[in-house]
């Protein structure tokens, strides 16, 4: 853990964070917490007919690597579905806690790879992943 936490490639990504707004009229809005660090976030999704996530906003209040990932995420996130979104959500959660080596297939989410040291900043980095996933699920329950 000699190498710093905070790059300023992270650092980078968290001042973007604000860059992906709240939508006026959304298909689905997903909240969740972290009680592990008190990090939240909103996301609103509108999806298509064939289940692909068109547009996408959020509003984050978390640290530094919360908001570095709800950039990374909001970058690649237009044209996935939902399973797709469930996958990279899952490969996530098992390459941070190091059961795979490898991160998920998802752009510049590498970066975040410095934290895997830090198991108390995994929820965070996590967080915007599973309130997108949950968004969507939204979108799928209100189409059956």
């Amino acid at each position: 853990m000699t190498e710093p936490l905070y790059t300023l490639d992270i650092l980078r990504l968290a001042s973007e964070s604000g860059l992906s707004p709240r939508l006026a009229d959304p298909d689905a809005t997903a909240e969740r917490r972290s009680p592990v660090c008190g990090s939240r976030i909103a996301v609103d999704v509108v999806v298509d007919g064939d289940g692909r996530v068109t547009e996408y906003g959020h509003d984050i209040r978390a640290c530094a690597l919360g908001q570095a990932s709800a950039t990374v995420l909001a970058r690649a996130v237009r044209g996935k579905t939902t399973a797709e979104l469930t996958a990279v959500r899952d490969a996530l959660a098992a390459y941070l806690s190091g059961a795979v080596d490898d991160p998920p297939a998802w752009p510049g989410i590498d970066i975040l790879s410095r934290a895997i040291p830090y198991p108390a900043r995994h929820a965070a980095i996590r967080l915007p992943f599973e309130a997108l996933v949950e968004a969507v699920a939204h979108v799928s329950e209100k189409a059956r």
